[in-house]
């Protein structure tokens, strides 16, 4: 009897002790551990409530980490140079004004900091520079605003607003749609797909203005509509993509500060009957790529730079794998691309050939009505 009740005993313990891991699964899991994270900003006229926090693992596979902050349409998000704040512009039109939000970043979580008008309606765009300093662009109000972040990370009230004027020749052009302002050091290029124009400017920091550079204007060609750029890393060539008719314009700066136009090309495949316009366009951090979004073809055209005068060669196109691909971001590291399609409510994440420029389908994971992507 005695030895038959240490047996049991000795079985019951056997039953209690945990399952072995599985090596393999295990294994899979220390791979997935994220790169980075990243934020997406919306439109909230559905089931939105603001800005999302996002991370992003070492396969390129998304995971969704939460509502970051309540926003009302945070349609266009920024970084501040200590990567301790997050700017946010709030697209509405309340008598004739959008905002300005600031936000502390703690952990995978926005602390509201403040809020502020943005100087005029439909805010869809805002850019920070080294001295903090933002631009803020101004849609249906046509306008520019100029403000500056604290070391606290508030926003100031408006220091300075451009007002554009003038029209161009399409029924999107009849009056100025301020679009998206860039820093170029400290040049400040605004596209305006009203105007059909860039306009220069630069900020005197002794009077918190906006001046005006000679010349202050560059026409793009007729109904292109300027809409977003991006700035090559490490020479003098600029790319503005034109919503209108879906076409890149090179740019070089000269010596003397000035810009001229040296190549369009389009971004959609000849042939293409369907309608189609431009959104977001961005260069590889060792400026041999350009990337550019093609709304209603709903592709991701591909270019690489001729780095000996700055003119694009057409790679290639690759399937958003979803519609209206509005904005995307290349991450931190260069080895992933991430889109936002904002009709089919999903991010999806490619894999980058650094060396062809080629994109390769990773994943993709819902998001609502997503318009923005920021990587902290």
């Amino acid at each position: 009897m005695k030895y038959y009740t240490i047996f049991l005993v000795l079985i019951m313990l056997a039953s209690c002790k945990p399952e072995p891991k599985n090596v393999e699964e295990a294994s899979d899991n220390n791979n997935e551990v994220p790169v980075t994270s990243f934020y997406v900003g919306t439109y909230t006229n559905k089931e939105s409530k603001g800005i999302y926090s996002y991370s992003l693992t070492t396969e390129g596979k998304m995971n969704k980490i939460g509502l970051a902050a309540e926003a009302t349409n945070p349609s266009y998000l920024a970084l501040s140079p200590n990567k301790k704040y997050l700017l946010a512009v709030n697209e509405e039109n309340q008598d004739n004004n959008g905002f300005v939000s600031a936000y502390e970043i703690k952990n995978d979580s926005l602390l509201f900091k403040n809020k502020v008008l943005s100087g005029g309606a439909h805010p869809c765009h805002i850019s920070i520079n080294k001295d903090n300093y933002l631009v803020v662009s101004n849609y249906t109000g046509g306008s520019v605003g100029l403000l500056q972040l604290n070391l606290e990370g508030y926003v100031s009230d408006v220091l300075d607003l451009q007002q554009h004027t003038g029209k161009g020749t399409t029924k999107r052009q009849e009056a100025p749609h301020a679009h998206s302002s860039w820093f170029d050091n400290d040049t400040i290029i605004s596209a305006d797909l009203g105007t059909n124009e860039l306009w220069f400017s630069k900020i005197d920091t002794l009077n918190n203005k906006l001046e005006a550079i000679k010349p202050y204007k560059l026409a793009m060609e007729e109904g292109a509509g300027p809409r977003h750029l991006t700035v090559h890393p490490s020479k003098n060539y600029s790319y503005v993509f034109n919503e209108l008719d879906n076409t890149i314009t090179s740019l070089l700066k000269s010596g003397n500060g000035t810009y001229e136009k040296v190549q369009t090309i389009s971004t959609i495949p000849e042939g293409f009957t369907g309608a189609t316009k431009g959104a977001d366009i961005h260069i590889s951090d060792d400026g041999k790529f350009v990337y550019a979004s093609n709304r209603g073809h709903d592709s991701i055209a591909i270019f690489s730079v001729n780095e000996s005068d700055g003119r694009l060669n057409l790679v290639g196109y690759e399937s958003c794998h979803g519609e209206n691909p509005r904005n995307f971001s290349l991450s931190p590291d260069n080895n992933f691309l991430i889109v936002a399609n904002q009709d089919t409510n999903n991010l999806v994440s490619f894999k980058r050939n650094s060396q062809t420029g080629l994109l390769t389908f990773v994943a993709e994971i819902e998001a609502p009505t997503p318009v923005c992507i920021l990587f902290n």
